[in-house]
């Protein structure tokens, strides 16, 4: 398992994988990624602070991203990250976060005292789409709730049941309102949902500027960003 790693192109940033509680949610329909996490703090604690320790702040950025949300994460870890921050000379963090921890997005900005783009595991804008079928527990109904708390949505395309026009509006909504995104090419894994080859070869082909989009991350494989496996 890779957990440290670099990203050069577009924000050029360092990101590392930590481990943490269990995600709150879990019942998403096509995730399998939450099964890295752990219930002894004691060794989320220690891998985390080993992880961290990699970073150099040779960008000026660092994203952190776990199994669930950033509030899973130990206090003692979110500490070490302040240290991080401070002493590597960090001037922008990337976050993640469950819809869920909404309210609590303000304080983790407030204590962490650095700008942070909050992504969102949002997979699609489509409630319908997103909550029968992907069933991810995020109850909004526009795009504008979102932004009230996040920067930063996380698109999910090319699975069997998903629609072109689905992928269509929900990239409109992406770039014409958020400054960042990132959109997840499905890959098929342990879940019953599957990747729609068809599908992912239309939106390959009629998205093909995106990857030379600054401001939105395309991750064909899911180990694009050279953490996980």
């Amino acid at each position: 398992m890779e957990r440290y790693s670099r990203i050069l192109n577009k924000t050029a940033r360092e990101i590392v994988l930590l481990k943490g509680r269990p995600c709150a949610w879990g019942k998403c329909t096509f995730c399998d990624y939450i099964e890295d996490n752990s219930r002894d703090k004691e060794e989320m604690i220690s891998l985390n602070r080993e992880v961290l320790s990699k970073v150099t702040g040779e960008f000026g950025v660092l994203e952190v991203i776990n199994s669930g949300s950033c509030f899973e994460l130990p206090k003692e870890t979110l500490a070490y990250i302040k240290e991080i921050i401070i002493d590597k000379k960090i001037k922008k963090l990337f976050l993640e976060s469950h819809w869920m921890y909404r309210s609590k997005v303000k304080e983790m900005r407030d204590y962490i005292g650095i700008p942070i783009v909050f992504k969102i595991g949002v997979e699609s804008f489509d409630k319908k789409f997103r909550e029968e079928f992907l069933k991810k527990n995020g109850d909004f109904d526009s795009y504008k709730e979102v932004l009230e708390y996040f920067d930063s949505p996380c698109l999910l395309v090319g699975i069997k049941g998903q629609s072109k026009e689905i992928i269509d509006k929900d990239i409109q909504l992406l770039t014409e309102h958020f400054s960042h995104g990132t959109i997840n090419v499905f890959t098929n894994n342990s879940t019953s949902i599957k990747r729609d080859e068809k599908l992912v070869e239309w939106f390959v082909e009629k998205y093909e500027d995106l990857w030379n989009d600054p401001k939105v991350d395309v991750l064909y494989e899911k180990t694009d960003f050279g953490v996980g496996d």
